[in-house]
């Protein structure tokens, strides 16, 4: 099935380099562990972290993005594993030591209790222990929205809330965009 993204990503390193606040929390995480990469596109984040030192599993519906990370990986004998498969659908969170999240929520009307549900079902059938990351555009009420779908159950521990400026530049059409994000990290 082709999908929106296979288009876009016929440009390799469409997104550029990963967020420097997000690295850096990884780099410095004492404990390397398993990765799920939800929505990894092409793998800017999988692969930064894989040549960190983790174990990372990146999950994607674009076939293309997905063959052009596990190229990379294949290349760099990186402990990277990419799969074309619906994140929607997952089940075995509780396999994982991390679940990251980069810029997969909008909470738009259509797509927002759908992705309030994911959210929810992530934390249900994570372990003890297990790291939920989440990049998100700070705009309207979407960090005040994902901060009900995490603690819907109980409030969790918030090891960081950090805001940030991410800036997407497009080399071949000059076009140049600045928005508002934040790096939200919990624990279970």
């Amino acid at each position: 099935m082709k999908v929106t993204y296979d288009q876009y990503y016929q440009t390799e390193n469409l997104f550029g380099e990963p967020y420097p606040e997000l690295i850096e929390f990884f780099a410095k995480y004492p404990e390397k562990g398993k990765v799920l990469d939800l929505g990894c596109g092409q793998g800017r984040d999988a692969i930064a972290l894989a040549r960190l030192g983790y174990s990372v599993t990146g999950i994607d519906n674009s076939e293309v993005g997905i063959e052009q990370m596990n190229h990379v990986s294949r290349a760099g004998s990186l402990n990277l594993v990419g799969q074309v498969g619906d994140i929607y659908a997952l089940e075995n969170f509780d396999e994982f030591d991390f679940i990251l999240l980069n810029s997969m929520f909008h909470f738009a009307k259509k797509d927002g209790a759908r992705e309030v549900g994911l959210i929810r079902k992530i934390i249900l059938r994570i372990k003890n222990g297990c790291l939920v990351v989440v990049c998100i555009q700070d705009t309207g009420n979407k960090v005040q929205t994902l901060n009900q779908a995490i603690d819907y159950k109980r409030k969790l521990n918030r090891l960081a809330d950090k805001k940030f400026k991410y800036v997407f530049e497009d080399a071949e059409s000059g076009h140049k965009s600045e928005s508002d994000y934040r790096i939200i990290i919990v624990k279970k």
